[in-house]
């Protein structure tokens, strides 16, 4: 019987991660790539409001408090919401690696249901890189960075150009993120994103 190899599957020949030389230091926040963002931004009343921080390696650990407008069963989070906190945090990952891309596969289990008014603490790891192809994966736990698993996920990102996002995006929202005075915000407006 041979093992079955699937498009989340790094190939032989793929190489480790290397967290860049300027990336944040363990410990340090990530903050938000770009104020409108459903999972990180603080200008969205009923987004994610994810916290990262960069982690070991080529690690990050977030933290999300499911909200009640975040919830699908009652009480409960909805699965879509912790699909997509799995996502903003595997996505943080490339701000490690200061390397743009887009989210190409997320395959996701769910364990255990998350309450309303739980704190979801994700850890996500690049596991391998191949080409312009980005292996990572991600586990969110309740009650403590130790506690329960809750969701798992696995990714692959796809490395772009800042082109992908100027060409596709509204142009008054790639206006506006072009035009704002602050570099750094403006860089990672287009950084990291679905």
């Amino acid at each position: 019987m041979t093992s079955q190899r699937t498009s989340l599957t790094p190939p032989a020949d793929a190489r480790p991660p290397v967290r860049h030389p300027d990336a944040p230091a363990p410990g340090e926040p990530l903050g938000s790539h770009y104020d409108q963002c459903f999972g990180c931004g603080s200008q969205q009343p009923h987004g994610l409001h994810l916290d990262a921080r960069a982690a070991e390696g080529v690690g990050v650990t977030a933290e999300f408090t499911v909200k009640p407008e975040h919830q699908g069963a009652p009480g409960l989070a909805h699965g879509g919401v912790l699909a997509t906190a799995l996502d903003e945090t595997l996505g943080a990952l490339n701000w490690l690696m200061h390397t743009i891309s887009v989210t190409g596969r997320l395959e996701t289990d769910f364990q255990r249901p998350v309450p309303v008014g739980s704190v979801l603490h994700l850890d996500a790891r690049v596991t391998a890189v191949h080409g312009r192809k980005i292996y990572c994966t991600a586990v969110g736990r309740v009650g403590g960075a130790d506690g329960p698993v809750a969701v798992r996920a696995d990714g692959l990102f796809i490395e772009v150009k800042v082109e992908h996002f100027i060409d596709n995006g509204r142009p008054d929202e790639i206006q506006a993120a072009m035009n704002d005075p602050d570099q750094l915000r403006r860089a990672r407006a287009f950084e990291v994103n679905p």
